[in-house]
């Protein structure tokens, strides 16, 4: 069924416009955090190979995109963090900026850049970031890096992908290969998830 989750009836049915949106909200909106940003990405890329998208603007607007989400979601921070992160709910609660405190001070602002790659959490490291009051040029400058690396990165990726394979063999897998995106993005979650268990139980 036609979804406006599904990344292939995007793109067929808004294009860059459809692929725009969703880049900006899954940051710049703390509610995006369930659209498929990595996906759809993938999937322009071989959309581009095949001819019906331009990967050039793709990229251009992916990056562009990016970068205004993360300043849109810093804004949010900064404005209402406090009274979003009081509230007790599955993504936001109190003790997560703590945490997010500690975590910049141990890693570094590098982190704005690594965020950009795992899902969920680009959607909420932002809105963080704001409500930590983090330096706003080191943190435009980091989201403008991440920015560029992923929304160049994973729609050449997917562009590639597209020229490399036939597209008959494409077109049969391409959902395959949509489901393997997600799970391999969401491996660095998983994996910090198990070490903080791990943590929680030796000590």
């Amino acid at each position: 069924m036609a979804s406006f989750l599904d990344p292939e009836y995007l793109l067929r049915t808004f294009s860059y416009v459809g692929l725009g949106g969703v880049i900006f909200a899954e940051t710049g909106l703390l509610l995006g955090f369930f659209l498929p940003g990595d996906s759809l990405l993938i999937t322009a890329g071989i959309f581009a190979a095949r001819g019906d998208l331009n990967i050039g603007v793709i990229m251009a607007l992916t990056g562009v995109l990016a970068l205004l989400g993360n300043l849109c979601g810093y804004g949010i921070g900064r404005a209402f963090g406090p009274a979003i992160f009081a509230r007790q709910s599955r993504f936001f609660r109190p003790e997560y900026v703590e945490q997010a405190r500690a975590y910049f001070e141990t890693h570094g602002t590098q982190t704005i850049v690594l965020a950009r790659f795992i899902p969920i959490v680009r959607t909420i490291v932002p809105t963080l970031a704001g409500t930590l009051n983090m330096d706003f040029r080191v943190f435009a400058l980091h989201s403008l890096v991440g920015a560029l690396l992923w929304g160049v990165g994973v729609p050449l990726a997917g562009y590639l992908l597209g020229r490399v394979i036939p597209h008959d063999v494409l077109d049969k897998y391409i959902l395959l290969i949509i489901g393997a995106v997600l799970v391999l993005s969401f491996v660095p979650v998983v994996l910090e998830l198990l070490r903080r268990h791990r943590r929680s139980r030796s000590s």
